[in-house]
């Protein structure tokens, strides 16, 4: 046990208090041994008590209402109740273990078993600290990753707060790689469902049959290899949310299912009979103008309007150019510590001709780009020539194989030599070229 921690003591028996101060003290822990109740609920008023190690019943000493009193003040309190051997009451036990009790002890206490049930208590405790620092993390997380100063990227936040606390359902819509699936997680990561499950599916990845089943499940014998029943994600998904990405590939027959899934809560595993209720926000995601799909006769209208209660609109990359170089140092960063490489930034040039491209793959390219950059370069920054060649292609800056003449050849040689340099366009190699050539 490492650090600091507070251990409360409650026993009429001084014998007992002393012993257990002992042994847990040559643990580093604080340890307040008290013989009667107010002394016990004083100690729990005004210490942050880790653990409370108490007398079930004594004249002096009520250990359920200690134990109610320290669950009350702090939730992940451990409490030890101790009893005299054959003499402990069921009822009481039975009501103190509903109550929170950790584990219970019988007189002579064992103090080398006490030590493993505080030693248990402390490692339970640090896990849901640990939990608990994971949950803030991944929350800030989600607001990094929407990282930009942009009106654009300002507006998808607010829209965000506005929707996340309501039970909507929510319709993404925007090109590939912008980061929809973001969105919905953080939508859900801020909803009074958070501490429930986020289910994602691609409905573009499976056949119609699959995705039938993969969404409401299966009975056995549903269909050739069906084995088992199977629950599908709206079942996984009760209580929270259910990320449909991709929407605009769906079958028309399994959009009537998901139809009347929306509209009542309830569904029919493939091959069975048997509603089935739940409680599921749904958050779907389309690449595509579903609007242009109804009016084809690809996508039902019902099941469109019934998804578009709310939209929300992703902004290309191409659109919010002035967040580039917020993301770049946020992916050097991050990508940095994943491929261990020290790069401590980005040259002038290079950022320059990441703010020129045109990102057709949005945020999802631009992080592919920057790792490939990360990967091959050989300083402490990335250069024009670390960037994947489509990208330098695309702006015309390719740099070229040929490197520059030392000057004092080149001043031998005279006007006829071509003067190329790395970080010519072709049309600047081209129009040296043929300089040199006429000067011949």
């Amino acid at each position: 046990m490492k650090g600091e921690r507070v251990i409360l003591v409650a026993d009429n028996d001084k014998r007992l208090r002393e012993a257990i101060s002992y042994a847990v003290d040559a643990e580093g822990c604080r340890v307040i041994p008290v013989c009667n109740q107010i002394e016990a609920l004083n100690c729990l008023e005004r210490e942050n008590v880790d653990v409370v190690i108490a007398a079930l019943k004594e004249p002096d000493i009520d250990g359920i209402k200690l134990l109610e009193v320290a669950k009350l003040r702090n939730p992940d309190v451990g409490v030890v109740l101790v009893t005299e051997r054959n003499t402990i009451d069921v009822d009481l036990a039975v009501k103190a273990m509903r109550a929170g009790a950790t584990d219970f002890l019988t007189k002579p206490v064992n103090l080398d078993k006490l030590a493993i049930i505080i030693n248990r208590v402390f490692q339970q405790q640090r896990l849901i600290s640990e939990n608990k620092e994971l949950h803030k993390q991944i929350e800030e997380n989600y607001d990094h990753l929407l990282t930009g100063r942009s009106e654009k990227i300002r507006e998808l936040r607010r829209k965000i707060s506005q929707i996340a606390p309501t039970n909507a359902t929510v319709l993404i819509q925007g090109e590939s790689g912008t980061g929809k699936e973001l969105v919905a997680r953080a939508i859900h990561l801020h909803s009074f469902r958070k501490d429930k499950p986020f289910i994602a599916f691609n409905c573009a990845a499976l056949n119609e049959n699959l995705v039938e089943s993969e969404l409401f499940g299966h009975e056995r014998g549903a269909f050739t290899g069906a084995y088992k029943t199977r629950i599908g994600r709206f079942e996984l998904a009760d209580g929270g949310t259910l990320f449909l990405d991709e929407i605009g590939e769906m079958d028309l027959r399994v959009q009537a299912k998901l139809l009347r899934a929306l509209e009542t809560g309830e569904f029919e595993r493939l091959g069975g009979t048997k509603p089935i209720k739940v409680d599921v926000r749904i958050i779907a995601a389309t690449n595509k103008d579903l609007e242009n799909e109804v009016k084809r006769g690809r996508f039902r209208t019902d099941l469109y309007h019934r998804l578009k209660v709310v939209t929300v609109q992703m902004p290309p990359l191409r659109e919010r150019r002035e967040d580039i170089p917020l993301l770049v140092e946020r992916f050097i960063e991050e990508l940095g510590r994943k491929n261990g490489k020290r790069v401590k930034g980005i040259t002038g040039a290079a950022l320059k001709a990441l703010m020129r491209y045109d990102w057709p793959g949005n945020v999802r390219e631009l992080k592919n780009c920057i790792e490939s950059a990360l990967v091959v370069t050989d300083g402490d920054k990335i250069t024009l020539d670390d960037l994947p060649d489509h990208v330098l292609h695309s702006i015309g800056r390719k740099p070229v194989d040929i490197p520059p003449a030392p000057a004092a050849q080149s001043d031998r040689l005279g006007p006829a030599y071509p003067r190329i340099q790395v970080g010519m366009s072709m049309e600047e190699v081209e129009r040296e070229i043929i300089r040199a050539t006429l000067a011949y």
